[in-house]
């Protein structure tokens, strides 16, 4: 259960916050407006333009159309995966699907009740809400919705010392829709008031030069089957890495180019241009196997080292650059710490003498 409080200063901060921040949105109105035109664009709106997640989408269909046989609202539905994957693309897919309304909000922007309660409220028959890093929901807000969703409503008292009183509040009946990096994160009793469970798999090449010559159709260039394969090859199996590729990649094609369209030759100098290689590496990446390789003799080496070396901290190290690198077979992890594979030694052309050692060991 819980009990609802009135902070007078909290709102007063906020009030004060607010018109701070409306002079700041006046000045960049215009990009912003352009950024969201730009993600609304590219993001697929039903599952016939949605491309990958076959078996996930075939999950989906399947659910809603029986949803709608039963006139019953869809399950809830947790998504997990990896960062750029669709999850909260698939999320307002299914939105869609089932003509319902769809609020979005994420996890940290819910730190006080009356946050969770107060979109919950809101919400009309058959709405999808989805809350994306729900692994980051506090205790208070994920145990209000427990009985959100289970039973559809919410459990409040009111009243002081014996006058306090428990209220049971109806809902209308939603569907919600969690999206998380780290399901292993999430507590039990949440995990298992989800109906749909399923994770996001990374992308083929052939899926991603599909998505590359979407996104290209809708920036309007023109770009050659070699030229996507090209930058899918690079893209780490996310999709939304192959959109920003495809961004600077025709950025590149419209200065440096005269026919204005994107051929191999213009993405290979495109992406030399943007010191990505062919493995899809970046400049921090190579430094990371680099330094393990030359400075640690190819390792094991500790986090907590190769962040002092890389002026990084090791959580940046652990979850934006070791995940990919691991993936591609560049990178062990050991009790000991890092170390460099023989592969990553034969793809980066590293002194032979390090190749030797490791299969010492």
């Amino acid at each position: 259960m819980t009990i609802l409080f009135d902070d007078e200063n909290n709102s007063n901060k906020d009030i004060n916050t607010h018109s701070s921040k409306k002079k700041n949105e006046n000045t960049s109105l215009n990009s912003i407006e352009f950024d969201s035109s730009y993600e609304n664009n590219i993001r697929p709106k039903f599952f016939n333009d949605y491309i990958g997640q076959e078996s996930l989408k075939e999950t989906l269909k399947i659910s809603i159309e029986a949803a709608k046989l039963r006139s019953k609202v869809l399950d809830h539905i947790l998504l997990y995966g990896p960062p750029g994957l669709g999850k909260t693309t698939l999320a307002g897919i299914v939105a869609n699907e089932t003509g319902a309304g769809f609020k979005l909000t994420s996890a940290p922007s819910l730190e006080r009740p009356r946050d969770i309660i107060g979109i919950l409220m809101s919400l009309k028959q058959g709405d999808v809400l989805f809350i994306d890093e729900i692994h980051r929901l506090n205790k208070v807000a994920e145990e209000i919705l427990y009985s959100a969703m289970e039973d559809f409503s919410l459990d409040m008292t009111t009243g002081k010392s014996q006058s306090v009183k428990s209220i049971r509040i109806p809902l209308p009946q939603f569907t919600l829709i969690g999206a998380t990096t780290k399901a292993g994160s999430l507590s039990g009793p949440l995990r298992d008031r989800f109906g749909i469970i399923h994770r996001l798999e990374f992308y083929t090449i052939d899926e991603l030069v599909k998505v590359i010559q979407r996104t290209a159709g809708i920036i309007n260039i023109d770009i050659s089957g070699d030229a996507a394969k090209v930058i899918a090859s690079c893209s780490r199996g996310t999709p939304r890495v192959a959109n920003r590729l495809i961004k600077r990649v025709a950025d590149y094609a419209i200065v440096k180019s005269k026919l204005g369209r994107i051929d191999e030759k213009i993405s290979e100098q495109a992406l030399k241009h943007l010191n990505i290689d062919e493995f899809g590496l970046d400049n921090t990446d190579r430094m990371l196997l680099t330094l393990i390789a030359e400075k640690y003799q190819g390792g094991p080496v500790g986090i907590e080292t190769l962040a002092v070396a890389l002026s990084e901290d090791t959580k940046t190290i652990e979850e934006v650059y070791e995940p990919y690198l691991v993936q591609k077979g560049f990178l062990e992890r050991t009790p000991r710490g890092r170390k460099i594979t023989a592969y990553a030694l034969e793809c980066l052309k590293l002194d032979n003498k390090y190749q030797a050692q490791q299969k010492l060991f």
